[in-house]
């Protein structure tokens, strides 16, 4: 017999895309991760006045305050969370799944990203400069002097890494911790971005070294994200077919060419199957014998990503079926 439990979180999951799907995000004011992003924004302009601006010089105390604040934060959000999980398990299996779906539902950003996406390339249909201004929405690096094809390889670098940090990711804790595993996850992926740092941010800035300070959260969410990213990368590989299959044993190479342990993996399936070669200048390129990437190649990457999301919920959802049977 399938558990209340089973029911309440499969509904939930179904409840989460579909809200995703027909209202995407909530008001900013509403927004939980908003709030993270404010938590993190308050309490590491704390430990930067107490951090040494030097990225060369070994700072525990920075560490340990960030560390500290990283962990109160979790405990805030997990604590705020378990509470409005309890009272939702007070309700009928369906009431509680839709709640548990609501309260999910933040965690995750499939249509957003897919949105942001296509705008890069309708911006770009208009004109190189509008293409480029809509992409700095997307990514922290200079775009200035991207050409029409560098523009695409930054959208879908994003759209592939973010697949993984937006979207696997969150299922993958859900389904495995339930909702605080998704919230634990979306704090760690927030507080990566704002202070997962290797240096001084932006560069040369005064008070913004988290050489140190940011190694705690980065560390965290490379922990967290380890297993979600790999998974990313054989979805895109498993719905692309027999290109996918082709195309496997190349994975571990090309996702070892960046500097991250995680997001390279999704980001050298998607330059795999598509073809093309994703680069950031000075940093790494993704198959370098790849093509340079053409409109055609954006419509084919958010088709692949769609798929992949498809193929996620299915094996989410038959995993808490094989999770409740205890196999």
């Amino acid at each position: 017999m399938i558990s209340t439990w089973v029911l309440c979180n499969a509904l939930a999951l179904l409840v989460a895309f579909g809200v995703d799907r027909w209202c995407g995000e909530p008001p900013a004011r509403l927004h939980p991760v908003v709030w993270m992003g404010n938590y993190l924004g308050t309490l590491g302009a704390w430990v930067q006045q107490r951090t040494q601006q030097d990225p060369a010089v070994r700072d525990t105390k920075a560490f340990v305050l960030a560390a500290l604040s990283w962990c109160a934060g979790v405990a805030l959000f997990l604590i705020a969370f378990l509470l409005l999980l309890g009272a939702a398990l007070e309700l009928p299996w369906w009431a509680a799944g839709v709640v548990i779906g609501l309260l999910l539902k933040p965690m995750l950003a499939w249509t957003m990203l897919q949105r942001e996406v296509q705008a890069v390339e309708a911006a770009l249909a208009e004109e190189l400069d509008a293409g480029r201004e809509r992409l700095r929405w997307l990514v922290s690096r200079d775009v200035q002097h991207l050409s029409a094809s560098q523009v695409r390889e930054s959208a879908i670098e994003t759209l592939a890494e973010n697949l993984n940090d937006s979207v696997v990711a969150p299922v993958f804790w859900f389904v495995l911790l339930g909702l605080p595993g998704a919230v634990l996850y979306r704090f760690a992926n927030t507080a990566d971005a704002m202070w997962g740092y290797p240096g001084l941010y932006p560069a040369g800035a005064q008070g913004r070294n988290w050489a140190w300070a940011g190694k705690w959260a980065a560390r965290a969410d490379d922990v967290l994200s380890w297993l979600p990213a790999r998974i990313t990368a054989l979805l895109l590989l498993l719905v692309a077919g027999r290109r996918g299959r082709a195309v496997l044993p190349a994975l571990r190479v090309e996702a070892a060419r960046t500097p991250s342990p995680n997001s390279g993996w999704p980001m050298a399936a998607m330059a795999l199957v598509l073809g093309v070669a994703l680069r950031k200048p000075g940093v790494y390129v993704l198959h370098p014998e790849g093509r340079e990437a053409l409109a055609a190649d954006m419509a084919l990457a958010q088709w692949l990503a769609s798929k992949a999301v498809l193929a996620l919920v299915l094996i989410a959802l038959a995993a808490l079926l094989l999770i409740a049977s205890g196999a």
